[in-house]
């Protein structure tokens, strides 16, 4: 990590970067929910399904949702302006890559919903994140552990009555302003990764809308929908909708349009997925 300067926030380095347009941007939408970007977008995933057809006779336990992490994790590092947040009016720039999702601790409607946050490594590959996600769901699911830091912290605070409840969130919001909110509050807390992930294929629906927050550091969210076969000219095609949220002024269009070619060109190429995910990868 590099040494912290001043201006730099604990989770983040203070980017001096940043282009007139996109500061201007910032100030008339001071709120990370004023500024969001909308992408729906249909994927082309043939290439993609038919890796996993072979990986799979290989390693079962290798899953869609560990392809598209990898997938997502080399994006960030291929395209690391994708990985800042505005807070207070100043652009930072994570510190490190992570993902976050909600996962159920048992599967059912009444089962405790907790946060995952997974740090992407620069050397991490399909093989080792798809290990990483199966020990952290297999340690919550088997031993029902629902997890430390923000989540112990939001069963706390949900217990208390609104008079005590709401001016102590109110607090929070403040230091998480400031970039000074208690560190067991960062811990793993989804609203400080880089991205939020939800995988909604297995409730057979498409990538939908989901709002970005003011609150903590993630600037995106991403939607997975459902895998869906298509007869294209006779050919047996599949394709996935993706919903995308983002902060609109940590980048400009071009820059998100650009991006969303690489995760087609890495789709179309879905063995780049085994190499170093910070490894750089070259479209026109």
């Amino acid at each position: 990590m590099a040494k912290r300067k001043w201006g730099d926030r604990r989770d983040g380095r203070r980017c001096h970067d940043v282009p007139a347009m996109s500061q201007i941007l910032i100030d008339l939408k001071p709120k990370r929910s004023l500024g969001e970007l909308h992408i729906n977008q249909k994927m082309d995933l043939t290439s993609l399904v038919n890796y996993m057809h072979k990986i799979q006779e290989k390693d079962n336990t290798i899953t869609y949702f560990h392809a598209f992490s990898t997938l997502f994790g080399k994006i960030l590092y291929n395209r690391p302006l994708l990985n800042r947040f505005i807070s207070n009016r100043h652009v930072y720039e994570h510190n490190d890559i992570s993902l976050s999702f909600v996962m159920k601790v048992d599967f059912d409607d009444k089962s405790e919903e907790i946060m995952v946050i997974m740090p992407i490594l620069e050397k991490d590959n399909i093989f080792t994140i798809s290990k990483k996600i199966k020990e952290k769901v297999d340690n919550v699911r088997h031993n029902k552990d629902t997890g430390e830091g923000a989540n112990k912290a939001i069963q706390i605070l949900s217990k208390l009555p609104n008079i005590l409840r709401v001016p102590v969130v109110a607090i929070f919001k403040l230091f998480d302003k400031w970039g000074i909110l208690p560190q067991f509050l960062v811990k793993d807390n989804l609203y400080y990764s880089s991205m939020i992930v939800s995988n909604l294929g297995t409730f057979k629906t498409g990538g939908i809308y989901h709002n970005v927050t003011d609150f903590g550091s993630c600037s995106g969210i991403i939607t997975i929908g459902e895998i869906r076969e298509e007869k294209v000219n006779g050919k047996k095609k599949y394709y996935c909708e993706f919903g995308v949220t983002i902060d609109e002024r940590i980048a400009d269009g071009f820059y998100f349009i650009k991006s969303i070619k690489l995760m087609q060109y890495i789709l179309d190429n879905p063995e780049l997925l085994e190499g170093a995910v910070n490894e750089k990868v070259q479209i026109k």
